[in-house]
């Protein structure tokens, strides 16, 4: 799908040429041209163009010949920048991002209209919370509402917009735009702060195109970035770097803010980039508690509990034993695999001698590299590179639970080391919950000496709630990648991450004395030295103005620190813990098949505005002409009454509980993308190849109209005939399809 979003960009820019600016119009500025991608970078909207002959400018008609025919996909064509400010809240590992703009329809003639495709790259695992968006004529803005709470549920499952492209993409449509309008846009959204080598580092996709920039207006811009970090607890913060050059604004305590403020010729080409440490030598941590809005369903008091690792190396980590379980099945084959054999090589070569380690492959039958758990030498990586170049074939089916169950005898905790399992696949199979059940009795028998179980997840097919339930039991860590391009980087950070234990067995005592006590994972997981350990819950009771936090170093010694109670002040806590508490209970309401749990999924969504599985959002258009309070839902091609506040419903934006049918029969992971533009693959290779043909002469370009059900051999016969007309150069072809091709 993201193919095809930025073939249709392609197609717009070779529209773009048809649009006159005058005898005398300044040439556009063109900035690292070639370097330049038609994915979005920063926050875009697009003319959606079905009809070339739309494409011009509303200013100065060009009067150039008709072009008959229609670009089938539509193109989109970027719209002109004319002002972009945003607004960034920092709280431990979670920013909030308020992006406002304004663009033009510069490419559609005045007295025409087309529809405008919003696109919002989200960075680190973000989350859209909200779009606003005012045209000339109407007003719209994103709202939550329940799956489960409409007229005619169809409207929500046949939905056609507002979906996500990488899973990090958000990207949906404003319907009828004129030409020459100015729209203005508020996108809201949140995202995960990263932790590396003892400092958070920020990025934000801000980073525009040169083809944003106004041909007719050469005139200096304004760029505007406000940039608060809040870090939750009284300790100096140490800014690092920074991509644009901010001025400070404000200093206290565990808290600052800063502004960037610039007239620029042109937009930003740079994302935004902040790091920032709080330095420590030692393991430091706080509790911080609120008590919840009036408005809140759950009136229990709010914490969160977070322990930072120290930022040099003062605590020793734990010696591992690791066991890699790996999906080998078909629907692996290609670029999944190899990411995977890559990311496991990198993992295996930072292995200490003092470790050891085995991997078990699995289809429908598991492969053992050895019987028994390995030093991690230089023989015996290199014996298992060899033995992974051997069996990792992408073949068979799926079947979890008997490498799982392996994986799970050949551990034990002695002394001092840790017992580590990762578990990577893009399946789902059906006895999950019975896996999670065994699991669950076996762990709990076993106590604290039971093995770690991190998981990891490749696509749409399998279930993530399944794997981060595993995740849970076995107080361990949970990612995923949903496109082919993120997942080596995002397993390798997985495998490095979780395998630097340095403080196990946590205990938090006074909480756990409390008369209702709540965790969010329900089990605490151990402190890693390259990642902060940070829990929220709920509780009713007394709080202590300071609690007991005890666990294990890796000499086998006891650790214990006194944390201190704090009252949150501007601190949001259920925004900031929101999406983390959604995933956590879904996970639970799943495997238990409580009804409650997800009725609680609801009520938390609809009040943070964080989408669930079990919420969706839909776009309200309210007209700025005689507004009334009247709400009524009405599908898309519905008539567009005055008096009517319309509801356009969007698509999930979860990911689902997995698909038992495709992974037996092995869809590789690419084949969950949705298309784009609802054309057969075929009919689409036509049109790209078509384009790709298109000479520089604004009034010769060639678009035909293809017809929904032309098969295949007529679809060959076209894009042979294109390419042939395309190879004399410059011809005034003009040819419309109609009708249907048998």
């Amino acid at each position: 799908m993201a193919d095809d979003f930025a073939t249709s960009v392609e197609m717009g820019l070779q529209l773009t040429k048809r649009i006159y600016y005058g005898k005398n119009a300044p040439k556009p500025l063109v900035m690292e041209k070639k370097s330049s991608t038609t994915l979005p970078t920063a926050l875009m909207v697009y003319a959606v163009v079905t009809d070339p002959s739309i494409v011009d400018n509303p200013d100065i008609p060009s009067y150039q010949p008709y072009v008959h025919g229609r670009c089938d996909p539509p193109a989109l064509i970027p719209l002109d920048m004319q002002g972009i400010g945003m607004e960034v809240d920092c709280y431990m590992d979670t920013a909030f991002v308020t992006v406002n703009g304004t663009w033009r329809v510069h490419c559609v003639a005045s007295s025409r209209y087309c529809d405008c495709r919003i696109a919002v790259p989200m960075g680190e695992q973000g989350s859209v919370l909200g779009v606003e968006i005012e045209t000339p004529s109407r007003s719209y803005s994103t709202l939550l509402i329940e799956s489960n709470d409409t007229k005619d549920a169809s409207l929500i499952a046949n939905a056609k917009d507002g979906f996500l492209l990488k899973r990090q993409i958000y990207t949906l449509k404003v319907p009828q735009v004129t030409g020459g309008s100015i729209l203005s846009i508020k996108v809201s959204w949140s995202q995960k702060i990263l932790y590396q080598d003892g400092q958070f580092s920020l990025n934000i996709p801000f980073s525009f195109p040169w083809y944003v920039n106004p041909v007719e207006k050469l005139s200096c811009k304004k760029e505007r970035i406000r940039l608060n970090v809040n870090f939750g607890m009284g300790a100096e913060i140490l800014c690092e770097s920074s991509s644009h050059p901010f001025k400070e604004t404000r200093r206290l305590v565990g808290s600052l803010g800063f502004l960037y403020e610039n007239e620029v010729r042109a937009w930003s080409m740079n994302d935004l980039s902040f790091s920032y440490k709080v330095h420590s030598s030692e393991i430091i941590g706080s509790v911080l508690r609120n008590s919840p809005s009036m408005l809140d369903f759950d009136q229990r008091e709010m914490f969160c509990f977070y322990l930072y690792p120290p930022t040099v190396n003062t605590r020793k980590v734990f010696r591992k034993e690791v066991v890699y379980v790996v999906d080998i099945s078909a629907s692996m084959q290609g670029r999944p695999l190899e990411n995977v054999k890559d990311a496991l090589l990198a993992a295996l070569s930072k292995l200490s001698p003092a470790d050891t380690f085995n991997i078990i492959a699995f289809n429908g039958k598991s492969l053992l590299f050895s019987s028994s758990m390995v030093p991690a030498g230089k023989e015996s990586i290199g014996k298992s590179i060899q033995w992974i170049d051997q069996n990792f074939v992408a073949e068979g089916s799926t079947d979890i639970s008997l490498p799982l169950n392996q994986a799970m005898e050949m551990l034990s905790k002695n002394g001092d080391s840790i017992p580590l399992v990762f578990l990577i696949t893009d399946g789902s199979v059906g006895d999950e919950r019975e896996i999670c059940e065994a699991l669950r009795g076996l762990l709990m028998k076993r106590g604290l000496n039971a093995p770690r179980i991190s998981t990891f997840g490749i696509g749409l097919y399998c279930n993530h709630y399944f794997l981060q339930m595993l995740a849970q039991i076995g107080r361990g860590h949970y990612d995923a990648a949903y496109d082919l391009d993120s997942i080596g980087s995002r397993l390798e950070r997985l495998l490095n991450d979780t395998s630097s234990v340095i403080l196990a067995d946590l205990r938090i005592e006074a909480l756990e004395n409390l008369d209702s006590f709540e965790l969010y994972p329900c089990y605490l997981p151990d402190v890693l030295s390259s990642r902060p350990l940070i829990v929220s819950g709920r509780f009713i009771g007394t709080c202590p103005d300071s609690v007991k936090v005890s666990g294990t170093l890796s000499d086998s010694s006891n650790f214990v620190v006194d944390v201190k109670v704090q009252k949150a002040k501007d601190f949001p806590l259920e925004r900031i813990f929101a999406r983390r508490q959604i995933e956590t209970i879904t996970a639970n309401a799943w495997f238990s098949g409580s009804k409650q749990l997800e009725e609680m999924v609801v009520k938390l969504s609809l009040q943070t505005g964080v989408p669930s599985e079990y919420t969706n959002l839909v776009l309200v258009e309210n007209k700025k002409e005689k507004q009334t309070s009247k709400l009524e839902p009405v599908d898309e091609k519905a008539s567009d009454h005055v008096n009517i506040k319309k509801i356009i419903y969007l698509r999930a934006l979860g990911v689902g509980f997995g698909n038992l049918n495709a992974t037996m029969d092995n869809l590789p992971v690419e084949a969950a993308e949705p298309n784009f533009n609802g054309a057969s693959e075929m009919v689409f290779a036509t049109a790209s190849s078509l384009c790709g043909k298109l000479c520089d002469c604004c009034c010769c370009m060639c678009f035909i109209q293809f017809c929904s059900r032309i098969n295949d051999r007529c679809a060959v016969t076209l894009t042979q005939l294109c390419t042939a007309l395309a190879c004399f150069g410059c011809i005034n072809f003009c040819c419309e399809v109609c009708g249907e091709c048998n």
